[in-house]
């Protein structure tokens, strides 16, 4: 389970959360993973001087959750209700294209144990743009100047072996160049990437502008490219409601990871009326519709979505989310 904490670390702040988390880690029977959004190699130079100064304290058992504090989550699990299953793969080993019949969503669950503890690990991610409109726009700087600051960002953190994820943005719509971005432009600099270092791209519709068939041109172009799957992870938001259709699209081709955020959190500032990620528990129920197996239990997710939606005084745009919630509470 990933604990996803995007932090702008040239944020007066940041140092200050960053120790928090690592100081005080919640209870989990989990490895938890904090992934920091650096922006440029001063982000990741502090990064590394707040993680150099911190000795990460054990967690508590009175972290967890307390039904009667408002002001924390739904416990998605706990050690004696939770069952734990190991990561598998979407598809069986024997053909690439068949989906398990399992439908629940776990395999061989097990109890986990009560006194694991928690393991904290820290990963960065780094970000460009399929056109030079939006890199103008959210970086300041054009696409090749992007790469260049990308590539000191992942030496030094290769050097500290930190793992290093990219982003490619509007790899599928433009805000300022429209639908039509090239999919060799996208192949071009997802490549640039992997060849410097990043272990793994995630493709951005970041305006949500993608179609099936323009996200399946996409994909077929990146093969060519000589690019693998397992090197890449596809991120949809949902803003014309394709966001799912195109997961499908990936699925089909041989994706196995795909972004998504609970309650559909998100959006872009660049991109008007552009909307938050693919729901976390849309994209889990559209899964174990399929017969994947995940491991997750989208009834706790649902929770935790409609807690978080609560708490930032904004709607819940799952739809599958507050489906569940009703048929728990009938």
């Amino acid at each position: 389970m990933n604990a996803l904490t995007d932090s702008l670390l040239q944020m007066a702040n940041s140092a200050d959360v960053f120790n928090h988390l690592l100081g005080h880690p919640p209870a989990s029977l989990h490895p938890i993973t904090y992934n920091y959004l650096v922006p440029n190699l001063k982000g990741l130079q502090n990064l590394l001087r707040a993680s150099d100064s911190v000795q990460p304290a054990k967690p508590r058992s009175e972290h967890l959750h307390n039904p009667h504090d408002p002001k924390t989550p739904p416990n998605p699990s706990s050690p004696q209700e939770q069952e734990e299953a190991e990561p598998a793969p979407i598809t069986s080993t024997q053909d690439p294209n068949e989906m398990p019949s399992d439908t629940s969503g776990f395999k061989d669950p097990v109890k986990p144990e009560p006194s694991s503890a928690t393991d904290t690990q820290t990963e960065i991610s780094i970000f460009t743009a399929a056109t030079e409109a939006f890199s103008k726009a959210n970086t300041n700087c054009s696409i090749a100047e992007s790469l260049a600051r990308c590539k000191d960002i992942v030496a030094l953190a290769k050097s500290r072996d930190i793992p290093v994820r990219g982003y490619v943005s509007v790899a599928l719509g433009c805000p300022y160049e429209g639908p039509d971005v090239a999919p060799s432009q996208v192949a071009e600099i997802t490549a640039s990437l992997l060849e410097m270092g990043v272990d793994e791209v995630s493709v951005a519709d970041t305006t949500g502008m993608g179609t099936a068939p323009r996200t399946r041109d996409l994909l077929k172009t990146l093969s060519s490219a000589g690019i693998a799957n397992q090197d890449l992870a596809l991120h949809f938001h949902d803003t014309y409601g394709q966001a799912l259709v195109n997961t499908v699209v990936g699925l089909e081709h041989g994706i196995r990871t795909f972004d998504s955020s609970v309650g559909g959190l998100g959006g872009c500032p660049f991109s008007k009326g552009a909307t938050g990620n693919i729901a976390t528990e849309d994209l889990v129920y559209c899964l174990h519709s399929l017969g994947a197996t995940t491991g997750v239990n989208v009834d706790k997710v649902a929770g935790i979505g409609a807690w978080i939606s609560a708490k930032l005084d904004r709607s819940n745009d799952s739809r599958a989310g507050k489906a569940v919630l009703a048929r728990l509470h009938t």
